[in-house]
């Protein structure tokens, strides 16, 4: 395992490389737009602009940790670097600001690195393994803490749906209509590693969400733990990077959203068995 010391270091590579992109993308607006074989699964110039600096910044500042992008995949390894250079590609080709660079490091499963930044919303957070989670949304750098929601109906929610909604039989569709009649709130917002800053900074109560690639997930999920969260699979199990089913909360309602994600499961397998 990586040391406080070598992690110290390679968080400040990260925030460099997450810097240098989001100065890139500020401000820009996608004109070659395409799709990876699915029309709801987009790619933009910029993705691709994104990712190849944030590969080069990398490897000059960690040139033996392995690279694995969203855009141009890489040779994974035990120690690996897993970036997203736009998570919410769909956002940022319409215009909409909720999209974001993000950077995890990751050792085995586990995240220890961290970094996720919203360009458009000049929205900045960052944590290391045992350092605590850090994030700055134009006011000031504060230390993030999850919310103190305790029951599930006070709870605001968020989630996302895969890009082969339209036709999955897993479609997230039964588990976001159980949430909406038993939380305060449901929100889908576009961006699976805001989504998940936005729970460990406390304005977020919990997030869930199916078949993440490990690129969504490995920032966002360091956040929540370092800022006092709980992160699981669906089922309250160990998360794993590369299965990519999570469910992060602050930790006082995660049992009960676990619970309610058994139920509204079996609802919807029973409503397809009857269909």
């Amino acid at each position: 395992m990586l040391a406080d010391d070598s992690l110290d270091r390679l968080l400040t590579v990260a925030r460099g490389a997450a810097a240098d992109a989001a100065a890139l993308l500020r401000g820009v607006r996608a004109a070659d737009i395409r799709h990876k074989g699915n029309p709801r699964d987009l790619v933009t110039e910029w993705d691709v602009r994104s990712e190849a600096l944030i590969r080069e910044r990398l490897r000059a500042g960690a040139p033996d940790i392995a690279f694995v992008g969203e855009e141009g995949g890489g040779a994974g390894g035990h120690v690996r670097w897993l970036v997203d250079p736009i998570d919410g590609t769909t956002n940022f080709a319409h215009g909409m600001p909720f999209w974001a660079v993000s950077i995890g490091l990751v050792v085995g499963q586990e995240s220890v690195v961290g970094v996720i930044e919203a360009p458009a919303l000049g929205w900045q957070f960052w944590a290391r393994r045992g350092g605590g989670a850090y994030g700055d949304m134009g006011t000031g750098v504060t230390r993030l803490a999850v919310s103190a929601v305790r029951r599930l109906g006070d709870a605001l929610l968020t989630t996302g749906f895969p890009c082969d909604h339209a036709i999955s039989s897993d479609s997230n569709f039964a588990q976001w209509e159980h949430f909406h009649r038993r939380a305060s709130a449901c929100r889908r917002l576009g961006a699976a590693s805001l989504d998940l800053a936005l729970v460990a900074r406390g304005m977020l109560d919990g997030y869930w969400e199916r078949g993440l690639k490990p690129w969504d997930a490995a920032a966002g999920v360091l956040l929540v733990t370092e800022a006092g969260g709980r992160v699981t699979d669906p089922d309250g199990r160990r998360f794993v990077t590369d299965v990519g089913d999570v469910v992060a909360t602050n930790g006082a309602i995660h049992d009960a959203v676990v619970a309610e994600l058994a139920v509204a499961d079996a609802r919807g397998f029973d409503q397809r068995a009857a269909g």
